[in-house]
């Protein structure tokens, strides 16, 4: 039996290829620093495939059941008998695919940025935090337990606040990191919450005792009621809470879309590989606990995940900057994982939504990071990132145009590129537990095949755009990742997912399903001839038919007007009515008490510092006259009693 005690160098190698570029990158050569971290993945992403193929084709398997096999594990904190945390190394399908997952796209996106970054300023502070980035991801996915998860989502948060403000020098993007940060953190309140919840009533952290379908702590909380749920849903939607930030599912999506103002390779990671598929990562952890113990969070799940789809969908058709269009895409992709693994049930063919969620984050990494460094070459082409002020890309670009055009297809679900296999399953799923939320997602299928080759036909066809200076195609050291991703995006399609990573670990048949299949198809091909209608060729279509549709199109361009919303609430009502009295209160009363309680001290400490005078007679004096007075008070309590 393979040990897998290798792989704690995993997160071992990122963790000192952070410290060293951070420490000594200003030392050495500025592209020194970009070819260690490079290597560092490099021996990373080989581990990584070399532990894939141990696990899934030799030593994973017993019983026709993949294993949770913990290589390594080492107490951390003790707080009883029972409850204490341990950071360890956690091996199962889910985790493995995400290995293979983060290393890939990080790989890439860090051969990319060689090129992309040569000329900035922060280039080894920038190398320095990607690896930060991918150690953080690396060890919540591998986690023994949700408090090591914990420790490393709130890393996360930490490498997302540094690299979206790579550019501290603009406002802006100083802004999107903080906004990032404080949204998640509010989302990451319910998460801990949760978490305490969850343990009180398991008595564990740990994640094999925790998702045990034959354990006790499946059935623990569940007979204990709280306003009509059992304390297991309310624990367990509290942790959806904290998925539902760091993944960016309505109402707290609003710090993706201005993450953009980082540099595009970070767009990338985060998208494709990292943060916004931690959310997706937790539920899909902790899955037993939530569809055999808690229905309705899981429930939950579904709904915010199609709901959350559809509208980022709908705003994505608006947009004209060309990260944001992607961002919102993301946003909405992610909803269909969460309905995945909402429509989901556990085991066996009931696990068909499961499956499908995982193969989705799998085959999505691939393809939205190919669009996100496609989206990379044409700024960093045209040095604009609005689609308007492009135009006919395909004549100067054309490994971008046709790599970008491969991963379209793919997020669009047109076979035989990747996306269609797994987003037909997701809807297969959905159209086996709810009607209503397949007829959702059919239509959130045809909008992402619009918005996305709108932007395509935008970019690459419609005008000749005169620009002020000629285009050209990006050097090879970032041609050769979006090839690479290319040919994954149209390949990993017919990876058998369904016999490798499943909610029980046993195998899950995945028949075609011609009903299905060949209406969201049907779809998505409408949504491309109606974008090359409309976008091929410049016409003023498009106007017209965004001003028939008057305020509801200024709505949706708007964003539902959600982040009005929150700054009205937050200057409005949190700053005025808690914000306020709260810094008056602190300022009148506490600080005033603290500082009447120095002024009494300095004014006694005045008074009383003329009996350190340093002359004998005075002690004398002073200590004699002491003592006759406590003499006569003891006299006096003598003759009283």
């Amino acid at each position: 039996m393979e040990s897998f005690g290798y792989t704690v160098l995993i997160p071992v190698i990122l963790f000192f290829s952070f410290i060293f570029i951070g420490l000594a990158g200003g030392k050495m050569n500025k592209y020194l620093s970009g070819i260690i971290g490079t290597v560092s993945l490099l021996t990373v992403t080989v581990l990584s495939y070399y532990t894939a193929y141990s696990y899934f084709f030799v030593y994973g398997k017993a019983g026709g059941v993949y294993q949770k096999i913990i290589p390594f594990q080492t107490e951390w904190l003790r707080f009883s008998e029972k409850l204490y945390i341990e950071m360890g190394v956690l091996l199962d399908p889910i985790s493995v695919m995400m290995l293979v997952v983060i290393s890939t796209v990080s790989l890439m996106v860090h051969i990319y940025s060689i090129g992309y970054m040569k000329e900035d300023m922060g280039y080894e502070r920038f190398f320095s935090f990607l690896s930060l980035f991918t150690f953080s991801m690396t060890g919540l996915v591998i986690a023994t337990n949700i408090f090591q998860t914990y420790v490393f989502w709130e890393l996360v948060g930490v490498s997302s606040y540094l690299l979206i403000g790579h550019y501290y020098d603009r406002p802006s993007a100083v802004a999107a990191s903080k906004k990032a940060f404080i949204v998640t953190r509010f989302a990451d309140l319910g998460f801990l919450i949760g978490i305490l919840i969850l343990s009180n009533i398991t008595g564990t952290f740990d994640f094999k005792i925790l998702t045990d379908p034959d354990g006790s702590a499946i059935t623990q909380g569940s007979s204990v009621a709280f306003m009509g749920l059992s304390v297991m849903t309310w624990a367990l939607i509290l942790v959806f809470m904290g998925c539902a930030g760091k993944s960016a599912m309505f109402p707290l999506h609003i710090w993706l879309p201005d993450a953009m103002e980082g540099p595009t390779p970070v767009s990338a990671l985060i998208h494709a590989a990292t943060m916004v598929v931690a959310g997706v990562y937790l539920v899909a952890r902790l899955f037993p606990l939530y569809a055999l113990s808690a229905p309705v969070a899981l429930h939950l799940v579904g709904y915010v995940g199609a709901f959350t789809s559809l509208f980022a969908a709908a705003i994505a058709c608006t947009q004209t900057d060309i990260k944001r269009i992607l961002a919102f895409s993301t946003i909405s992709q992610i909803g269909f994982m969460m309905l995945g693994l909402g429509v989901s049930g556990y085991g066996g063919e009931n696990g068909l939504g499961f499956m499908a969620s995982m193969f989705h984050l799998f085959n999505h990494a691939m393809f939205k990071a190919l669009l996100f460094l496609c989206a990379g070459s044409i700024i960093h082409a045209v040095h604009n990132n609005d689609m308007n002020f492009t135009g006919g890309l395909r004549k100067f670009m054309p490994v971008t145009h046709i790599t970008f055009l491969i991963a379209c297809l793919a997020i669009a679900g047109i076979p035989p590129f990747s996306g269609f296999f797994s987003k037909d399953e997701i809807l297969v799923a959905a159209f086996e537990h709810d009607k209503f939320l397949s007829v959702v997602m059919f239509a959130v299928a045809g909008l992402t095949a619009f918005y996305m080759f709108r932007l395509y036909f935008t970019v690459f066809w419609n005008k000749d755009t005169q620009y002020q200076k000629t285009p050209h195609e990006s050097p090879k050291v970032m041609a050769y990742p979006l090839m690479f991703l290319a040919a994954a995006s149209a390949l990993t399609g017919f990876i058998p997912f369904g016999n490798y990573v499943t909610a029980d670990g046993s195998a899950v048949e995945t028949p075609f399903h011609w009903n299905v299949a060949v209406p969201a198809v049907a779809v998505s091909f409408a949504g491309i001839l109606l974008a090359m209608k409309l976008y091929k060729k410049e016409s003023d279509m498009p106007a017209k038919i965004s001003s028939s549709l008057g305020e509801l199109y200024k709505i949706v361009y708007k964003k539902f007007y959600i982040d009005e919303i929150y700054i009205f609430v937050t200057k409005n009502i949190i700053f005025k009515y808690i914000s306020v009295p709260v810094a008056w209160f602190d300022r009148k009363v506490v600080d005033n008490t603290m500082n009447g309680i120095a002024a009494l001290t300095n004014f006694v400490s005045v008074k009383i510092k003329s009996f350190q005078s340093g002359q004998l007679q005075q002690y004398a004096y002073v200590m004699v006259s002491g003592m006759i007075v406590l003499i006569l008070i003891a006299l006096y309590f003598m003759k009283t009693f």
